[in-house]
């Protein structure tokens, strides 16, 4: 009888887990990894939260633009680094009649690192859910909100890295001070950056700049004259206009706001992306973390998709309620900062 009992019981267990897996293929945006994640997660995935987690973007962020997202197959991973000299090193080409051509050998340096998981949650007490307003989801609201807070907290992440100065050469950045910086008219832009695309080893295509020092910049009346053409005392330059005039592909604008105060304090907002602006190499089809050889500046390896969830908690309020969790396992690298150039503090 015992073991008939632990038989029915296998059984039972099984068919939970092919009846959520099935659920989620059911789901066609649902990943095989996230199928996974609802099958065997001790904390219940909705697959509603889910599809809010993994649908959800918020487009005023840029991070995802300044180190792209690639995937991993497991949390703890390897990538490659590259010693990008040996692509400017010209070899003795030349072959002899009856000789072997010369021999080349390509390095990498294999690294290893671990996405780590960012995730919060929030609690909905069952009165707000059986009080939502017709088409409300509060669940799916919370989901929308996390999401925002953990994004916003990659982009600050993101910014302190690209931004940290000790990662580039002497030669791979320049502090702007007093007349030199962009909110004195009698600076000169233009060819600051001009000089600081000519310096990495491949010319930058992208420029991630904080909102602060864009604004200073597209009102800039060396920046107005060359598009208007005027004297450069009234007008603003538009974001592609910018591009073309610098040949670039894209221009990231972090628009990003972050509360510095201490929990308690007065809100003290701050741009999370500062007074700098980066130019930078980005190869949108480089997966260092495959082990291709395509040089780009920098990646964020990502693994498996968000996961979004609840679970009861009887503890919320008189009536009970839900804890609604959503999270990601990311982790944001520069592989090759001799691809970019830092111009440190260009607005005051």
């Amino acid at each position: 009888m015992k073991l008939l009992n632990i038989a029915f019981r296998l059984v039972g267990v099984v068919c939970l887990v092919f009846g959520l897996m099935a659920m989620a293929g059911a789901l066609s945006f649902i990943s095989p990894e996230a199928a996974l994640v609802i099958a065997l997660a001790p904390f219940p995935v909705n697959p509603e939260i889910l599809a809010a987690a993994i649908a959800y973007r918020n487009r005023r962020m840029i991070a995802d633009d300044v180190l792209p997202r690639v995937g991993v197959g497991q949390q703890s991973y390897k990538y490659w680094t590259w010693d990008l000299a040996e692509g400017f090193t010209v070899p003795n080409t030349h072959v002899g009649r009856t000789s072997r051509p010369n021999q080349v050998e390509f390095s990498a340096t294999e690294q290893s690192s671990t996405t780590k998981d960012y995730a919060l949650d929030d609690a909905i007490p069952y009165a707000d859910l059986q009080n939502a307003p017709a088409g409300i989801n509060p669940r799916t609201r919370a989901a929308e909100g996390l999401m925002d807070l953990i994004l916003l907290d990659r982009e600050v992440r993101t910014a302190n890295l690209v931004f940290d100065g000790d990662l580039y050469a002497a030669n791979r950045k320049k502090p702007l001070t007093g007349s030199d910086q962009w909110d004195n008219p009698d600076s000169d832009p233009i060819d600051e950056i001009a000089e600081a695309l000519e310096a990495p080893l491949y010319r930058p295509n992208r420029m991630t700049i904080g909102r602060a020092a864009f604004a200073k910049l597209a009102r800039h009346p060396k920046i107005v004259k060359a598009m208007h053409g005027n004297a450069g005392d009234s007008g603003i330059a538009t974001r592609e206009f910018l591009a073309d005039l610098f040949e670039l592909d894209q221009i990231n604008v972090g628009e990003a706001f972050v509360n510095q105060a201490k929990k308690g304090k007065a809100a003290s907002l701050a741009q999370a992306w500062g007074k700098h602006c980066l130019l930078h190499y980005t190869d949108t089809l480089s997966n260092p973390a495959a082990g291709q050889s395509r040089p780009t500046f920098g990646f964020t390896a990502q693994w498996g998709d968000r996961i979004g969830g609840e679970q009861e908690d009887k503890n919320i309020g008189m009536r009970g309620g839900v804890i609604v969790r959503v999270g990601e396992s990311v982790d944001e690298h520069i592989v090759a900062a001799d691809l970019a150039f830092l111009l440190q503090n260009v607005v005051s």
